[in-house]
């Protein structure tokens, strides 16, 4: 300062901005007293969480990654008579995809196409629908499987299953039947025994990690198997019947062909085939119409072989005898003014034949006039005594009763017709039945696939006295003079019945003479029946049509075959 210069007081501060400094000094003060006071109540927390509350946090953090998971229960294996699997589970795996999070849907399908061996445009078609969840590829072979899943492909997922293997393929593939999606029975023995060879799944109770890997177990319930199925089916027997047949359906150019094999006894089924076949192992090229098991779904017209029936209720009836003569006026006979004619397969003069004579000649005229004696309402009673016209009780899905005509039917033609077995239909279960009934002395089994409570059910239907006598006219069928002669079986003796008939052309509703059905059935060795074979040929074309020269050569082979395998002498 200048000397001399006069001295200044200190400038004053306004009055206002003193009060504004207290203000902001007691704010801060009272924000640094809430901040300490959450500090503390927030350390209190901690402690509080990290002592007192530390296994209940814990618990819900598990129960926030907690996850359950189905353990597989292995399906019971349906096994042949030996023991063999005919069907049994292996390992396989789910693909699965979240189509949302894959960024470049086309070269994920080619790389998973070229693992799986799948093609890539329907694997493409699958994951261009977006979505979260959807299904790539069912019970992929685990080494197919291992190739995808060593891509590392973001979104694609890969689960453990079972898939049904038959280590025979073809093999009594639609006796066996199919498995669905989530491994449910959904046709033959499958369905017919799912509840049985259906397991229990497991349960498992798991924690994970972010990522979805498992990192700790809480509970575990294994799975418990399901129950084997053991079939009365012979396998071998059951492959020579279906190469058999195959040879046969070759040979004649024929629609198909079906079999059975039978112990006449008691019902067991030693072999039941269809041809042609199909491959259960191969899902993506089935046929819907190769899945049938014919023998038991499907029916037919029978022709001669039902003519056992009126000769049965002929005899036990008290109408007829063995030795009862017939006068057959030629090789046919017209009736209703010339609207129906009546024939004979083979051409003849007037001839004089006894019932033996009759069927074992399968003379249709014959036959209808042994069935006038019987009567309708007998014959109609006789009918559903074989249990023609209801199930045998089999033990497999979707059986086919096939059609009786009802009494207001057999007017005019009927009795001429339907005991010829023409205009009734039946399947080749009930057909291996009915004469199963004659070779064990009058009793009609319950046929079936596996023994069980079910299989003993058996009902006399005639004497013994009967049953005999039809037997030895059956043996003079396969003889020199019958018309079964192609069925003998080299050191046996064999009784059985040809059968052809007509079949309705689908287009036109009539009868059509170029289509056929032929068959044999019969039995052996006739003297103690230990075996029936039932063979029907549809609609062969090439050669003869003939069930005595289609069906009888393949009972025959078959025949000799398990009589063989089973050591059953003459």
């Amino acid at each position: 300062m200048a000397q001399g210069a006069p001295r200044r007081p200190p400038a004053r501060r306004p009055r206002g901005s003193r009060v504004a400094s207290r203000t902001r000094t007691r704010r801060i003060r009272a924000l640094t007293g809430v901040a300490v006071l959450l500090m503390g109540l927030l350390g209190a927390r901690a402690a509080f969480l990290g002592t007192v509350r530390a296994d209940d946090l814990a618990d819900r953090g598990r129960q926030a990654q907690r996850a359950e998971v189905d353990l597989l229960a292995q399906r019971g294996a349906i096994l042949a008579a030996d023991g063999t699997d005919l069907s049994t589970d292996q390992l396989a795996v789910d693909v699965t995809a979240s189509p949302m999070v894959i960024v470049d849907p086309g070269g994920v399908a080619a790389q998973l196409g070229a693992a799986l061996k799948r093609d890539p445009n329907e694997i493409a078609n699958i994951l261009a629908k977006g979505g979260g969840y959807a299904v790539i590829a069912r019970s992929v072979p685990p080494a197919a499987a291992d190739r995808a899943r060593a891509l590392g492909l973001p979104g694609i997922y890969f689960s453990d299953t079972y898939k049904r293997f038959l280590p025979g393929r073809f093999q009594a593939s639609q006796v066996i039947g199919l498995t669905g999606d989530v491994h449910e029975g959904i046709s033959g023995l499958e369905k017919q025994y799912d509840e049985t060879l259906t397991g229990t799944p497991g349960r498992r109770v798991e924690v994970r990690d972010l990522f979805g890997r498992p990192i700790q177990v809480l509970s575990d319930r294994e799975a418990i198997e399901g129950t084997d199925v053991r079939t009365t089916l012979d396998p071998a027997i059951q492959d020579f019947t279906e190469k058999t047949l195959a040879a046969t359906r070759e040979q004649y150019g024929a629609k198909s062909a079906m079999a059975i094999v039978m112990n006449p006894q008691d019902g067991a089924i030693l072999a039941m085939a269809t041809v042609p076949r199909f491959d259960p192992n191969d899902r993506r090229v089935i046929n819907p119409e190769l899945e049938r098991n014919r023998p038991v779904v499907d029916t037919f017209e029978p022709g001669s072989t039902f003519k056992i029936v009126p000769m049965v209720a002929a005899l036990e009836d008290g109408k007829v005898t063995p030795g009862t003569t017939f006068h057959i006026p030629g090789d046919k006979i017209v009736l209703y003014d010339g609207k129906f004619t009546l024939r004979d397969a083979h051409e003849h003069g007037p001839q004089t034949l006894t019932a033996t004579q009759i069927l074992e000649e399968s003379s249709n005229i014959g036959i209808s006039q042994i069935s006038l004696k019987v009567g309708r309402e007998r014959l109609e009673a006789w009918m559903k005594r074989f249990g023609f016209g209801a199930s045998t009780g089999i033990d497999f899905p979707g059986e086919a009763a096939g059609y009786l005509p009802p009494g207001d039917k057999w007017f005019g033609t009927g009795i001429y017709t339907f005991p010829i077995g023409q205009g009734i239909t039946t399947n080749l279960t009930q057909m291996a039945r009915a004469y199963a009934a004659i070779a064990n002395g009058g009793d009609l089994v319950t046929p079936h696939l596996v023994a069980g409570p079910q299989a003993a059910a058996t009902r006399r239907i005639m004497s013994a006295r009967t049953a005999a006598q039809v037997d030895r006219m059956l043996r003079k069928v396969v003889s020199e003079a019958g018309t079964g002669t192609l069925a003998e079986v080299e050191g046996y003796d064999v009784a059985g019945k040809t059968g052809t008939a007509e079949k309705i052309d689908p287009g036109t509703g009539l009868y059509n003479h170029l289509l056929y059905t032929s068959s044999f059935v019969g039995y052996a060795p006739a003297d103690d029946p230990q075996l029936l074979v039932a063979v029907v040929v549809d609609e062969p074309t090439a050669g003869s049509y003939y069930g005595g020269d289609v069906a009888a050569p393949a009972f025959a082979e078959i025949t000799e075959f398990a009589l063989q395998r089973m050591r059953i002498r003459p």
